[in-house]
Parts: C-alpha cells; sequence; structure tokens
C-alpha cells in the first residue's frame, strides 16, 4: 500500500476533504488553512489528502467566511470530520477514523502528517488511539501548534492578565475575542483544553505512541515584545511551537525551525501583512516541509 499526506486543520477550521485529483470547485482548493500546502506539495509528486473538519459537530460542506470555500468533491461523514472547536481526544477519535478510511478507500496505510496549529495536538490525540493499529504514521511536521499551550487560551482561563499584552490594542483584541469564543462554546471545548495547564497535564499521557516517529516543528516569530507573550505569530508563542521544556525525547530531539511568520493568513491580514508571511502560505515553510517529508515512497 503506498504512502499519502494528510494535511491537519487547527482549532475552529473549516476545512474540505480533499484528494489528490480533485479540490473544492470555488473558492480556496483546500480551504484557507490547507491550500497552498496542498499545492505545493502535490506539484512535489505527494499523494495529499486534506483531513475535513468543521467548527462544531457536522459536516465540511462550505465556509462562506475568510479565504473560504464551496462545492467541495466529497463531502464525508461527520464521524469523519474533526470537530475544531470540541475536545482534543474527540477531534483525534474522528482524525483516526478518518485515517482507516483512506485505507479502506484508496488503499494508503502509510501516513505523514502536516498539522496546522492545534491540528498538531488533534494530530497527537490520533497518533495515540492508533497505537498497535495497522497504521503507520511515519512523521508529524507542525506548523505553530501550541505544545505548551496558547496566551489567549490562558487568558481565556483566568491564568493570564490582559496587561500582558502592554497595552498592545492589537492583543487585547486577540485575547478578548478568544476568551469570548471559548465562553460562547459548550464544555469542555478545544479553546479550555489549550491553555497552558491543561496541555502540560494531557500530553504526557499521548507521547508513548510517539516513539519511532520523525517530528519536525515549525514556529513563526513576526511579532516581538517583553514578557510571557512574545515573541509570537499572533496566536502561539515561539516557545510553545517549538515545544521547549517539555522533556519527551521524541520531542527534545525534533528538528526545529523558525520563520518571520504570522499563525496563518487570517492573522496576517488582520496585522496588514502579506500572505506570503503567514506559516501556511511561506514558500520557504514550504520547502522545510518537503525536506521533512523525505522522498517520495
Amino acid at each position: 500500500m503506498t504512502e499519502a499526506i494528510v494535511i491537519v486543520s487547527g482549532g475552529s477550521a473549516i476545512s474540505p476533504f480533499t484528494t489528490p485529483t480533485a479540490g473544492c470547485a470555488t473558492g480556496q482548493a483546500a480551504g484557507s488553512t490547507d491550500t497552498y500546502l496542498r499545492d505545493g506539495l502535490q506539484q512535489a509528486g505527494h499523494a495529499v489528502y486534506t483531513s475535513p473538519a468543521f467548527a462544531g459537530p457536522g459536516t465540511a460542506t462550505a465556509d462562506d467566511g475568510f479565504a473560504g470555500f464551496s462545492d467541495p468533491p466529497v463531502v464525508l461523514d461527520a464521524e469523519l470530520t474533526v470537530n475544531s472547536v470540541g475536545t482534543i481526544d474527540a477531534a483525534g477519535t474522528n482524525l483516526a477514523a478518518f485515517l482507516h478510511y483512506l485505507r479502506n478507500q484508496y488503499g494508503h496505510s502509510s501516513f505523514q502528517l502536516v498539522a496546522h496549529s492545534m491540528g498538531g495536538l488533534f494530530s497527537t490525540a490520533a497518533i495515540s488511539q492508533l497505537a498497535g493499529s495497522e497504521l503507520h504514521i511515519k512523521s508529524l511536521t507542525t506548523l505553530g501548534t501550541p505544545w505548551r499551550g496558547g496566551f489567549a487560551a490562558d487568558y481565556a482561563a483566568g491564568d493570564l492578565p490582559l496587561g500582558a499584552a502592554n497595552g498592545d490594542t492589537r492583543f487585547e483584541n486577540v485575547l478578548t475575542a478568544f476568551a469570548d469564543e471559548v465562553s460562547s462554546l459548550p464544555t469542555p471545548n478545544a479553546g479550555q483544553q489549550v491553555a497552558g495547564r491543561a496541555v502540560d497535564e494531557w500530553l504526557p499521557t499521548q507521547l508513548g505512541a510517539f516513539d519511532g516517529l520523525r517530528v519536525t516543528l515549525i514556529g513563526g516569530d513576526v511579532f516581538t515584545g517583553s514578557g510571557s507573550m512574545w515573541p509570537n505569530d499572533g496566536l502561539v508563542t515561539l516557545p510553545s511551537a517549538l515545544a521547549e521544556g517539555i522533556e519527551a525525547d521524541v520531542l527534545k530531539n525534533a528538528a526545529r525551525h523558525v520563520f518571520g511568520d504570522a499563525h496563518s493568513i487570517f492573522f496576517a491580514d488582520q496585522f496588514g501583512l502579506p500572505w506570503e508571511q503567514a506559516l501556511t502560505w511561506d514558500p520557504a515553510v514550504l520547502k522545510t516541509v518537503l525536506v521533512a517529508l523525505g522522498s517520495r515512497s
């Protein structure tokens, strides 16, 4: 059976299911998170699928928001679609089911995962749940994943004061908007579970399944300042994206790369930066991901 690359979106994402031969007919071919990476990896000769995600229970039929999509080639059932605002473990369950679907429908049993933001934690949960299965996860490459939690989630949890933004109204808005979203969701939810203390408690229970896994960590540091929130990509600090301070060998020994980028094209747009200065749309990041994936097999 052949190997496939699977791109996994992060928290609050709405992303379609796409295949190596079919993308969305309208808007971005694979949504705002996955399109550039999907195109670049496919042009390099990889078989690339995007994992469907919806901001709630349900299916990924369309996203009428920023850089959205409609008319996906196939709409998969909710059980195969990550609820990107639900719990991390439930997201992992649906992602694992999706990988089994790719095996059954397309004949893939070996996967390399490329995950953005909380997609790295969703992938971690899936890898843990797939331990001992017939599926082989060869590598995990993460872009802006909050391995030590996110500062906006810390604010929402009451663990970080608004003053940590040092009076920068842009980041005060990031903090308060995130907290408002978290409070509007059923509990428990992804926004609660990505607070630093929650991730620090959960992650050690998952990493035993990482033995033999090749891990690459990519972070952005376009925004600088003093204090615990900086440097960051607009949502995740660089130390968190690089899993600094985590003692597990699989993360201590991971390859690490830093770019002067924002978290996503949404954040780049909000902060007046070009899309090419986003982790998900930067040609230099794409080249790094290609190196992390290695030769096609």
